[in-house]
C-alpha cells in the first residue's frame, strides 16, 4: 500500500481538508480521491491529490 494525500482549499486559501489515505495504485488513488471530494461536496473547490513521489493525480483550480 502506498500513501497518497488529498488537500482541498477554500477560496481564501485556507485548507478545508488535508487527508492522507492509502491505495495500491495511482488509478485506485484517483478513485478514492474523487470519492472523498464527493463526500465533502468539494468537486468545484480548489484541490490536489498527490502520490508519494509528488506526482499530481487530481487537480482543480
Amino acid at each position: 500500500m502506498r500513501t497518497y494525500k488529498l488537500t482541498i482549499f477554500e477560496k481564501n486559501g485556507d485548507k478545508q481538508l488535508d487527508q492522507s489515505f492509502t491505495a495500491l495504485t495511482d488509478e485506485e488513488a484517483k478513485t478514492v480521491g474523487q470519492r472523498l471530494l464527493q463526500e465533502h461536496a468539494s468537486e468545484e473547490k480548489t484541490y490536489r491529490c498527490t502520490s508519494p513521489e509528488g506526482k499530481l493525480l487530481l487537480f482543480h483550480a
